[in-house]
């Protein structure tokens, strides 16, 4: 046997209280299912599992975990995000219905999955994940299934897991290319020793910018689930040390097997994943200044125009802006600065705008914080002076929702 070829681990979990006959219905077809055990069937019903992300892997994958009967005992499902329902996301993330949108995704998922199952013990995390707060959630948990759609996130899962001791499904998805592997250190590899370096901030779209097809989700959301049931039963080969890639324009699927890096550094504590995942020069930035929604609303009520950047994508302008800010997206300073070029036409006369009033500072503003958040510290290495909207465009919504321009 070589290193990539892993024995199967066992169970994760261990049985709970013997079936309800309602449970003993529910499951009857997997029940029935060679080397399929009452045993197994009360381990998943005794199962702890934590979803990151309600998005599109989150949204596919928790429906077939609540009708295999996970939770539904002494256990539990987990559903963590800090989204709410928008109407872009519908056309894959088709487990929150349209009556829900500007809802919690937390929420959403939670009501789908309990009008599935009653019985389903949900528990839900409206948060964003991370370092102070990942060990302490995930010590809940048996078992986490990693749907984000960031990398800082990806290896914050991977690192908290290991140091829990717990086992990983993740996955992730762009366009039309997907991939499923388990992380489990103590049995093999994990995602670091895959991707050891993060890649190159900009060079690997996001789904926003970058598309993705529907049914991709529902497919790669099927997998991380079915990967979650073996791992929690012991029964088939998980996917330790192997990562299926699937091509759904080719119909075709590959398997790329990997091993442990013998050169990797022990993980002994979390670390700031953001500025991991920032690139080289991230060490140099700053927290930029920031400017309260409720501040930035007042300006604009007062009749003020400060020069306000919208850092989000063109589709999200589309959908909904704040009155009078100039949209440029993130992916198009990161290329101007990692290029040397001048930016953007419609930023330089947004900096020009702003240099008229002495020292008044570029506005600038995402979704929430992140993208403006890199954006200003971009921005600051060629000396423009900015403030970031906390809570970005949501927050402005909740505190003045005139200055709000929405398509309809």
């Amino acid at each position: 046997m070589t290193e990539r070829q892993h024995a199967a681990p066992g169970p994760a979990v261990q049985p709970g209280p013997p079936l309800t006959a309602e449970q003993r219905a529910r499951a009857e077809r997997q029940l029935s299912l060679p080397g399929f055990s009452d045993d197994a069937q009360r381990r998943l019903a005794n199962a702890r599992v934590l979803i990151i992300g309600a998005g599109g892997l989150g949204s596919a994958s928790v429906p077939y975990l609540v009708g295999s009967g996970v939770g539904s005992g002494a256990g539990c499902i987990g559903i963590l995000d800090d989204d709410v329902v928008e109407l872009s996301n519908l056309h894959r993330q088709v487990t929150h219905p349209t009556a829900n949108l500007g809802k919690s995704k937390t929420d959403s998922l939670a009501e789908a999955a309990k009008n599935l199952d009653p019985a389903v013990n949900v528990v839900t995390h409206t948060l964003r994940l991370t370092a102070d707060n990942a060990r302490e959630i995930f010590a809940g948990y048996d078992l986490v299934i990693d749907g984000s759609d960031n990398f800082p996130t990806r290896y914050l899962a991977n690192d908290a897991a290991q140091l829990a001791g717990i086992p990983l499904v993740w996955g992730a998805l762009l366009q039309h290319h997907g991939q499923v592997g388990v992380a489990w250190h103590a049995h093999g590899p994990g995602y670091r020793d895959l991707f050891p370096t993060p890649p190159e901030p900009g060079t690997v779209p996001s789904c926003a910018v970058g598309g993705v097809l529907p049914g991709l989700c529902g497919t790669v959301g099927s997998l991380l689930a079915t990967e979650a049931l073996k791992v929690i039963t012991g029964i088939g080969a998980p996917l330790i040390g192997r990562v299926l890639v699937y091509d759904a324009l080719a119909a075709r699927t590959r398997e790329i097997g990997y091993a442990r890096d013998p050169q990797a550094a022990p993980v002994t504590q979390l670390i700031d994943y953001e500025l991991f995942c920032a690139g080289p020069n991230a060490a140099q930035d700053v927290e930029p200044e920031r400017i309260t929604a409720t501040e930035l609303a007042d300006l604009l009520r007062a009749g003020e125009a400060p020069a306000l950047l919208d850092v989000r994508t063109a589709e999200e302008r589309a959908a909904s802006r704040i009155t009078g800010a100039i949209g440029v997206p993130l992916a198009d300073i990161e290329d101007a600065v990692a290029a040397g070029s001048p930016l953007p036409a419609s930023l330089a006369a947004l900096v020009a705008q702003a240099a008229q009033h002495g020292d008044a500072p570029l506005i600038v503003h995402c979704a929430r914080d992140p993208r403006s958040v890199r954006a200003a510290q971009l921005l600051a290495r060629g000396g423009v002076r900015t403030r970031v909207v906390t809570g970005g465009i949501f927050e402005v919504a909740e505190v003045a929702p005139e200055l709000i321009e929405r398509n309809a």
